[in-house]
């Protein structure tokens, strides 16, 4: 216990200082007075608290907002803030001309990708960012507010002509300089949080009680068949009953709303997340398999349990948010897993096949590990019932 429970708390206890590891990119399309003092706020903040990790990146390298956008989706980094071609003239044209059409908002974009994992993105990347561009963008309209007023007041004289034009635009001045957030992928499917984690710890139980009724119902006709009968059968009627149950699995997730035609077709999708389903299915069950062959029905749920803080710590948050120890996610069931299932619901960038690897790696290894823990159960037992016939 307390092992497990240090575990999952160290999955979370320092997630607050390890902010600076979620990627940000500057990109500077401006290149005037906006651009250079936004970057310049954010280069030398100081204030203390949690901050992303930002790096200044050449606009030239990502020639349009299109493959800053793609950049995001890929999972290149994790927010992308563009300040946008020509914002300060812009700004000042606006101001000189009374554009009452004039948009703060347009003068910056970030981009990000809420779905890639949303507690980080909701929880961090999101609050962080919009504090910070809060505090700096209202300093620097506030200071290029104040430069223009001084000019329409210059040497005692007002302006009028400059008034009534700040009357027409008056978002010229305040908020002045602002910008507009867009989310490349949206979690905008509440029951898709009962799926991507959470469902998978049912599933596991739901493995275990499979497990526990197979050893059972086996356990009464093992005497009567040859090893390789009985092998066939222990991975037979598991595969067979996994079938179904990742079906319902499926559909109830299918019933509640998730959607399954958001990178493919309806048919596609929902068959695809079927099968990925089985597949997580079959890897945590032949693992409860193999575990309550070498186990016993006693020790068992201590394997469960452990198994279950295992894959659950490793991906209840963004790993650049853990120490490196919780790396390991990278090659466990329920990571994997939910990769796919967010690449086929809300359309991330694809991990499909090396998902589906790690998911059949994880079977066959369960697999292999059953047959020999068998085989060894096998043995012993018939070596205790020679001992006994000897007495």
């Amino acid at each position: 216990m307390w092992i497990c429970l240090s575990v999952y708390w160290a999955a979370l206890a320092y997630s607050n200082g390890l902010t600076s590891n979620l990627t940000a990119w500057f990109i500077d399309r401006d290149n005037n007075s906006i651009g250079h003092a936004l970057w310049a706020a954010i280069d030398n903040n100081t204030t203390p608290g949690q901050k992303l990790g930002w790096s200044q990146v050449d606009p030239t390298v990502l020639g349009s907002d299109d493959d800053v956008m793609q950049a995001v989706i890929n999972e290149q980094v994790w927010l992308a803030l563009v300040v946008e071609t020509n914002a300060t003239d812009k700004l000042s044209g606006a101001r000189q001309t009374g554009d009452s059409t004039f948009n703060p908002t347009s003068l910056i974009t970030v981009y990000y990708a809420e779905a890639r994992q949303e507690i980080s993105a909701g929880t961090y990347v999101i609050p962080i960012s919009n504090n910070l561009l809060g505090e700096i963008t209202s300093s620097l309209a506030t200071a290029s507010a104040q430069q223009y007023l001084a000019q329409i007041y210059a040497q005692g004289q007002v302006n009028e002509t400059a008034l009534q034009l700040i009357a027409q635009a008056p978002q010229t001045i305040s908020p002045g300089i602002s910008w507009t957030s867009v989310n490349l992928r949206p979690f905008n499917a509440p029951v898709a949080s009962a799926v991507v984690v959470i469902g998978q710890i049912y599933l596991c139980i739901f493995t275990f009680i499979v497990a526990s009724a197979n050893a059972a119902a086996l356990a009464l006709v093992q005497e009567h068949l040859r090893f390789s009968s009985y092998l066939r059968l222990r991975f037979a009627v598991p595969l067979l009953i996994y079938i179904p149950m990742s079906l319902t699995y499926t559909l109830v997730s299918l019933a509640f709303g998730l959607p399954m035609n958001t990178r493919f077709s309806a048919a596609g999708g929902f068959l695809l997340m079927w099968m990925y389903v089985y597949l997580g299915t079959s890897t945590l069950g032949l693992a409860m398999e193999s575990m309550l062959t070498v186990l016993g029905e006693n020790f068992t749920p201590v394997f469960l349990f452990s198994f279950i803080i295992a894959n659950l710590s490793s991906s209840i948050i963004a790993h650049e948010l853990q120490p490196a120890f919780f790396g390991f996610g990278i090659v466990f069931p329920f990571w994997n897993l939910s990769q796919a299932i967010r690449t086929i619901v809300f359309d991330t960038h694809s991990y499909l096949p090396r998902n589906a690897g790690v998911l059949v790696a994880w079977t066959v290894l369960s697999a292999l590990t059953m047959t020999l823990f068998t085989w060894y159960r096998r043995h012993e037992a018939t070596v205790r019932l020679k001992m006994h016939g000897r007495r």
